[in-house]
């Protein structure tokens, strides 16, 4: 991490460079209009609450956090300074306890109404992201800043220790070593600042709507974008943002079109409307699957079915350890479409461990999906079921799996509770639910079984592993164990990357050995962009970059 400050200075010289090489290619893009479409309209275009593809993609342009994901001629990414035009790490340990300070000096940045973009623009934001009372999902993003958990407590956001020394000087101490910090939680969507002068000006105007829907071309920006238009339900235009600090490259304007399916997606791509397109009908998927040479993008997704610990019947790991141990991972990828994967572990593959490869790749599967192997997995569940005091499947009685509905999930829940039941005889019955009915039953605990996409909000395996400790409100299977806690611990204040990676392997196979959950699958996608064009990306949390797109040259 010291080694990535270090370059931070390097990196904004090199940021300019590429700046400048780009801008010698934009004659191929001046005054290009770009038209995309990535699903359908987003549900919110709220930092704090925007979920869905849609919703990151359109924020990535209009705003820009502290630091920012810029793509290469050769497709590779890098973190470049933002916002932040340079960063200072300085370290503590005092009674055992490890803290980071970082500095943020910040450049010398305009919104897009001309108002300076200060300190306390990140401080509003990230207050409010925190924030118990907003109730974002992304609020664990910043669990590592110290003070996080007590000011939730106390409802007291000026206990989160981000402050503003002054209006171009952030501070922000953590509790401890986060790797990804810098790269994940200082580039994402949710962590963008805001005005709240902004904020509090079109929350009074909207009536009933969330600010930002009553006029979103009054939103004021500090990306290279701003709303030019919105028809509702059916396209929204940007158009770049002259106030924006770099030069741009790319389209004067990009133009979102919203598709309610993958077919009306792909149609609209087909037919020339748009230029890149996202998500690919399944008819597609099948067609790009058939060619051995190509594999899908890697999702931050793991598709699991928990198991609640804390219940009387699930909490005997030997029984959790028997439904798993009967799952067929690669019939229920079948199930789940061309893009899907029997899981191999919790973290799914795309996740870096280093510059040799990802977390995944690096390891050996901890989950056997051999084909081979199946009839005596099956045999071993059977007989740990009869170790666990019941003569068979059906003495646990009617369970219920819970799941969120949709047509893949339903094809998934059908096929896993007949898998449980032709091998175990236990008799699990499917349950779609919506949402927020699925998420409330999680929460509450008032469940045996259920379906859960297991995702992360930064692309580290340290964050697809710590919701799973003791005191954390993510910890949905209310799983125990003191030797994962203490694992858990030691990762946060580990200083060398090395060991970092060894433990959270360690950790990721205890959680596997104690069957707290069981992966299924995971998640895979595939998007296209004409040939005429280069310089979009699709960063690995799932949003898309255009803003530097400009027409191919020979």
């Amino acid at each position: 991490m010291k080694q990535f400050v270090k370059r931070l200075a390097a990196l904004a010289l090199s940021g300019l460079l590429c700046t400048a090489l780009l801008s010698g290619c934009a004659k191929d893009g001046e005054g290009m209009a770009l038209a995309v479409c990535v699903g359908s309209a987003p549900e919110s275009l709220d930092p704090i609450y925007a979920e869905d593809t849609e919703g990151q993609t359109v924020l990535a342009h209009l705003y820009e956090n502290l630091m920012r994901v810029t793509v290469d001629s050769t497709g590779k990414t890098s973190v470049l300074p933002g916002m932040a035009k340079s960063v200072d790490q300085e370290e503590e340990t005092k009674e055992g306890a490890i803290t980071v300070t970082y500095t943020f000096r910040l450049r010398s940045a305009r919104w897009s109404d001309g108002q300076p973009v200060t300190a306390g623009d990140f401080v509003y934001a990230w207050q409010r992201l925190a924030n118990p009372a907003t109730g974002s999902r992304y609020a664990d993003l910043l669990s590592v800043v110290k003070g996080y958990q007590e000011a939730r407590a106390a409802k007291d956001m000026s206990l989160l220790q981000v402050t503003a020394k002054n209006d171009s000087t952030l501070v922000v101490t953590l509790n401890g070593r986060y790797d990804w910090f810098l790269k994940e939680v200082c580039t994402s969507p949710a962590a963008m600042p805001l005005r709240q002068d902004v904020v509090q000006k079109l929350k009074a105007a909207s009536g009933d709507k969330s600010w930002w829907e009553g006029d979103p071309t009054q939103l004021v920006t500090n990306g290279p974008y701003t709303v030019a238009s919105l028809e509702e339900g059916r396209l929204l235009q940007l158009t770049a943002n002259d106030r924006y600090y770099a030069a741009q490259p790319g389209p004067q304007s990009v133009t979102f079109h919203f598709a309610g399916s993958p077919e009306e997606a792909w149609s609209l791509y087909e037919s020339k409307t748009v230029d890149a397109v996202w998500p690919l009908p399944d008819a597609r998927l099948t067609e790009l699957a058939a060619d051995p040479e190509w594999s899908p993008l890697p999702e931050l997704a793991t598709y699991a079915a928990l198991f609640n610990c804390a219940s009387e019947t699930f909490g005997d790991p030997a029984l959790r350890e028997a439904m798993t141990l009967a799952i067929d991972r690669n019939a229920l990828a079948q199930a789940a479409g061309a893009a899907a994967l029997p899981a191999e572990g919790v973290v799914p593959p795309g996740v870096p461990e280093n510059e040799e490869g990802d977390f995944r790749a690096l390891s050996a599967p901890l989950l056997d999906n051999g084909p081979e192997g199946y009839e005596a997995r099956c045999q071993q569940a059977r007989d740990l079921l009869a170790e666990a005091g019941y003569n068979s499947g059906a003495d646990l009685g009617e369970l219920e799996f819970l799941y969120l509905k949709n047509d893949v999930n339903d094809a998934v829940a059908q096929l896993l509770c007949q898998q449980w039941l032709e091998v175990l005889g236990v008799q699990a019955v499917p349950k779609g639910l919506t949402e927020r009915g699925l998420m409330s039953a999680l929460r509450n605990g008032e469940y045996d079984l259920a379906g859960r996409t297991l995702t992360a909000s930064a692309n580290d395996a340290e964050c697809f592993l710590m919701s799973w400790t003791t005191e954390s409100r993510e910890n949905l299977v209310r799983y125990e164990s003191s030797a994962y806690d203490t694992l858990m611990k030691i990762v946060a204040g580990a200083a060398d990357g090395t060991a970092r990676m060894g433990c959270l392997h360690d950790a990721e196979a205890l959680l596997l050995m104690n069957s707290a959950f069981a992966p299924l699958y995971t998640k895979g996608t595939a998007w296209e962009l004409r040939e005429t064009f280069t310089g979009a990306f699709r960063d690995p949390r799932g949003w898309f970059s255009f803003a530097n797109v400009v027409t191919r040259t020979a």
